[in-house]
């Protein structure tokens, strides 16, 4: 060992003295490049370093340190008011106002001994600081099993600041493996505000925002169908790309449940597949279940597979387990497996799907038919010598338990020539839909054969006029922006063709713009007819649309003749208005209108306001009226602090009276909504700086007539666990624009 200094006897320093130790360390340098950490103590050949004001001893053997102790090797530095170091263990003990920083952790305590070379050792008292997961605690001792691996004996560990934390975790022995990022307890307890409020034999949490396998926490809640339920589900990871967790759910009306959640990725597939089962369902005698499952995969880059996949037992069974509104109110159930393939200029799809259909005896539904299997293939090629071609071609096999069945044949191709300038734009278009039919009736036997050829032709063109303009005191400009899009398609009677997949398409500012009142391939509209639409636009000098407001009528010059339905005899359709404003940078507004100009009333139509002056501070507000299915509706919603760090949440979804029924050629679509509360959201929240409070009650419609309400209760205590049941999907679905309450740190969801 080399000095820089002599040192023959004991002597007393008055000014401070250093000395350097090199100490011989296995270097490891594939586990440095392994790692994104810094390098550990024990990875590379360090130096020790020691400075104290007072220094007696040998120092090839024991050096006693004295006043100011300082003692570095790598990453970890040690300060005490007393030492003794042994430089052949490369040894230290240390007492009198310990501290020690390593790798960014940092420990206090009494009295310390720690080999510097391997950082094995113990303190007794001590408090740390973690700097990964600001998790922090005391405890009556912590030996220092390696530089991952921290042993903490009748100690406590929290992530809130200060010597008296509102919330922490006390175990007879608490293991912080900061190598995997993962914390282990034995008998901990949970106190909040002092107060114990959940203990467990053992307990893993993590010290990041890694993922660990091991027990997730508990879940409870409580629901009008189901009563208290309680979920402990246990999450495996087993490898970066794939996981599985596990959730045994108590439904005390009910039973116990037991569901999977399945999750994989990699470079060439995806997917994740839920499973529930409910054996014996103590209120229907039934074993009941539910399968989603999603996946899709790339062959090559040009050939994927997807497929989606969705099943469960009866009809009521989304409606009964289900929070979500989406899924409670789901009547039909995907399922759907398709090829893809994509050439240079062309798709080809080869598809099969079905649906099973969850029906309400108080609004049945059609099942809708199967594609078993659907070809398609479509072409596009554009600025051909200036000229866009499009082809379509599909060949599907339907098929229904009790409708008439078959196959069809379609050839879709099209081209047009657009010609567009700074200031106006032309397309013409002729475009042909042949079909051939070859179709069975199952009740009688008896096939049939139907062939269809219609050609169209359309005229697309519009304007853009500009000119400077103020809005509301700012520069900027104003654009009139009329268009006319005329579509003629001479009439087929189509009447003894069947419909598979076609309807009639709500009116809409993308719909009558198209040249087929219909969705689908079934049946193809006569037309004489002219759409007409006027927009403007007020825009800003950075390119921001201020205001757009549009208007737009189609015109029919004869009569339709082809329909899934009554003729309506219109010469013209509905008006169309539609505005966007945004007033403010916090301030949005919008609506949109079906006029009906026949009966000189309103068809449909919505109004909104939407205002978010600052982060977590917004308020929608929505007034919706749909005459065909009976509709009249106001929607509040919003988050909003109400307190000192405490927020309110909610919505309200009201169905107001109408009188729908008692107007003239009035025929509703659908099973009106009952006067009343539609759907309800109602909660609060409380953010401290270590933990979220969050209470909430829930009321969503399930079928006609029933709903279900649930009832929330969340307390998240930030880097360790959430307790309770969450609302958050709740709260992210039902309000728009809701922010989730940050805790500091707060960086894993585990």
């Amino acid at each position: 060992m080399t000095w820089p200094f002599p040192l023959r006897r004991p002597q007393r320093l008055f000014s401070t003295v250093i000395a350097v130790i090199t100490t011989a360390s296995l270097p490891s340098f594939a586990a440095a490049q392994a790692s994104d950490k810094p390098a550990k103590a024990g990875d590379r050949a360090e130096e020790t370093r020691i400075s104290s004001e007072q220094m007696t001893g040998r120092p090839d053997r024991e050096l006693v340190l004295e006043r100011d102790v300082e003692i570095i090797r790598g990453e970890t530095t040690v300060n005490s008011d007393h030492a003794t170091y042994w430089a052949a263990e490369d040894e230290v003990e240390l007492s009198g106002n310990i501290r020690m920083k390593r790798f960014g952790d940092r420990y206090t305590g009494d009295k310390m001994r720690l080999k510097m070379d391997s950082g094995v050792g113990y303190v007794t008292n001590p408090t740390y600081h973690m700097l990964e997961s600001n998790g922090q605690g005391k405890a009556e001792r912590i030996d220092f099993e390696s530089e991952d691996m921290a042993l903490v004996t009748d100690g406590t560990y929290s992530t809130c600041e200060g010597p008296n934390p509102d919330w922490y975790l006390k175990a007879n022995t608490l293991r912080l493996d900061t190598g995997r990022e993962v914390g282990n307890a034995e008998a901990p307890i949970i106190y909040f505000k002092g107060v114990p409020i959940i203990g467990a034999p053992s307990m893993s949490f993590p010290l990041s925002g890694a993922r660990k396998s091991g027990f997730l926490a508990p879940t409870q809640g409580t629901t009008s169908t189901g009563g208290l339920e309680v979920s402990v589900p246990y999450y495996f990871n087993i490898a970066p790309n794939r996981d599985l967790t596990l959730t045994p759910r108590y439904i005390a009306r009910r039973g116990m449940m037991l569901g999977a959640d399945a999750r994989y990725m990699d470079s060439t597939y995806a997917g994740e597949t839920k499973a529930e089962f409910l054996p014996n369902d103590t209120q229907t005698k039934t074993n009941r279940w539910s399968v989603a499952s999603i996946h899709a995969q790339r062959f090559t880059p040009q050939t994927t597979l997807n497929w989606n996949i969705n099943a469960a037992s009866d009809d009521n069974y989304p409606s009964d387990f289900s929070r979500n509104l989406s899924i409670s109110t789901q009547r039909l159930l995907l399922r759907d497996l398709n090829v893809t393939h994509v050439g240079s200029f062309w798709t080809a799809t080869a598809r099969a799907s079905n649906y099973q259909v969850l029906q309400d005896p108080a609004s049945p539904i059609t099942r809708p038919y199967d594609r078993l299997p659907q070809f398609t293939l479509s072409a596009a090629r554009q600025d051909v010598n200036g000229f866009d071609w499009t082809a379509n071609l599909e060949a599907t096999r339907f098929w229904h338990p009790d409708l008439v069945r078959g196959e069809r044949y379609v050839v879709n191709p099209s081209i047009s020539y657009p010609v567009v300038r700074p200031s106006y734009f032309i397309t013409p278009k002729v475009s042909l839909n042949a079909a051939t039919y070859s179709v069975q009736d199952p009740s009688t036997n008896i096939s049939s054969k139907y062939n269809r050829a219609l050609p169209t032709f359309s005229l697309d063109s519009g304007l853009v006029f500009e000119r400077d303009a103020n809005f509301f005191g700012s520069a900027m400009t104003q654009t009139l922006e009329p268009r006319l899009f005329y579509v003629k398609t001479p009439y087929r009677d189509q009447s003894q063709f069947p419909v598979f997949d076609s309807a009639e398409a709500d009116l809409s500012f993308a719909q009558i713009f198209s040249e087929n009142r219909f969705i689908g391939n079934d049946r193809i509209s006569d037309a004489n007819q002219l759409t007409a639409a006027m927009v403007s636009r007020y825009i800003e000098e950075s390119g921001t649309e201020r205001l757009r407001v549009a208007l737009a009528q189609r015109f029919y010059f004869d009569d339709q003749r082809v329909t899934l339905g009554t003729p309506t005899g219109q010469n013209k359709s509905d008006i169309l208005a539609s505005g966007v404003m945004q007033i403010s940078n916090a301030l949005r507004t919008e609506g949109n209108l079906q006029y009906s100009s026949s009966q000189k009333t309103v068809s449909r139509g919505n109004a909104g306001l939407s205002w978010r002056p600052e982060p977590k501070k917004v308020v929608n507000l929505t007034y919706r009226v749909d005459v065909p299915n009976a509709l009249r509706q106001v929607d509040v919603s919003g988050q909003w602090p109400i307190a000192d760090r405490w927020y309110g949440v909610g919505r309200l979804n009201y169905s107001l009276p109408n009188d729908y029924a008692n107007r003239p050629g009035f025929t509703a679509t659908a099973v009106p909504p009952a006067r009343g509360l539609s759907e309800g959201l109602l909660g609060l929240e409380y953010k401290a700086d270590c933990w979220i409070f969050r209470v909430v009650a829930q009321r969503i419609p399930t079928a006609t007539g029933r709903s279900t309400s649930t009832l929330f209760f969340q307390l998240e205590l930030s880097g360790l666990t959430k307790l309770g049941s969450d609302p958050l999907d709740a709260l992210r679905t039902s309000i728009p624009g809701y922010q989730v309450l940050g805790t500091t740190p707060n960086r894993s969801n585990y």
